[in-house]
């Protein structure tokens, strides 16, 4: 596990601690090496269904910690087209590969994101979270 500074280039991240990477309609979807750290060990997953839509910012799942149950948001509008069934029985992936096996969902993209950061901007939020 690691200290939850991690922050990958080549993505987009949300005020929420979700990050999205775009691969033409399709945006992956999961939560940030800061927000896995911050929940301590995940437990269980909550995912929604294959064909769910979703607007931008609505709750897409829950991730149950030791700590606390969570909801995460998604950054983008769009339709559900691949759930990681791996987390079901493995949600411990979060915690190992929160930008790799670890991502959540693939959606297929129906408006464009808005209002995602960078990775400095996004490294710069982190800071004043502290």
């Amino acid at each position: 596990m690691s200290d939850g500074n991690e922050i990958m280039d080549g993505l987009s991240y949300a005020e929420t601690h979700e990050w999205i990477k775009i691969e033409v309609d399709v945006a992956i979807v999961g939560i940030t090496d800061y927000a896995q750290h911050t929940l301590g060990d995940i437990v269980g997953v909550e995912l929604p269904s294959v064909g769910d839509s979703f607007d931008a910012g609505d709750s897409i799942g829950m991730l149950d910690s030791v700590k606390s149950s969570t909801d995460v948001f998604t950054p983008v509008a769009g339709e559900v087209i691949e759930v990681n069934d791996a987390l079901e029985n493995e949600p411990e992936i979060i915690q190992r590969s929160p930008y790799g096996d670890g991502y959540l969902v693939k959606l297929r993209i129906s408006e464009k994101p808005q209002g995602l950061m960078s990775p400095e901007e996004y490294k710069e939020f982190l800071k004043n979270q502290e």
